[in-house]
């Protein structure tokens, strides 16, 4: 079962995190280049729901992949440990995505207009760099944890 969950979580990190990069290194830039929120807009509502997926299944099967590598999920807050370090590390990287995108959606996406764009340039940002923690944190499992 764990190659499964396993491969399952590293495509959805995969779509999520790539999209992203998508978002930071090509739309971005040309809706900066244009001030035009819409450019944003639109790659957001064709983006949303395969990201959103994508999110809900890393959640989930990152939930199953934890348990199965530290089944004490009491050191998932309490890390002793390089393998529960990186545990803490994701579940600290999922806190932090889930806060810049409330922001994003209660107060930057419903305001977007061209004098916002920065203020939702930056919001774009943190989130492809926390994806990329996430990812560079997911490959430190293989190597025995964070520190390890």
């Amino acid at each position: 079962m764990y190659p499964y969950v396993f491969s399952l979580h590293v495509l959805a990190a995969t779509i999520w995190t790539g999209g992203h990069l998508v978002l930071a290194l090509a739309v971005l830039p040309r809706a900066l280049r244009t001030r035009s929120p819409q450019t944003l807009l639109q790659f957001e509502q064709a983006y949303e729901h395969v990201g959103m997926a994508a999110l809900a299944i890393q959640v989930a099967t990152g939930l199953w992949l934890a348990l199965q590598l530290v089944p004490d999920w009491t050191a998932w807050v309490n890390p002793g440990d390089a393998m529960e370090r990186a545990v803490t590390m994701k579940l600290a990287l999922l806190l932090a995505t889930a806060l810049v995108a409330a922001h994003a959606r209660a107060r930057v996406i419903p305001n977007l207009s061209a004098q916002t764009l920065p203020l939702m340039a930056w919001h774009v940002g943190a989130v492809t760099l926390l994806g990329v923690a996430f990812v560079l944190t997911g490959v430190s499992f293989r190597y025995g944890g964070v520190g390890g």
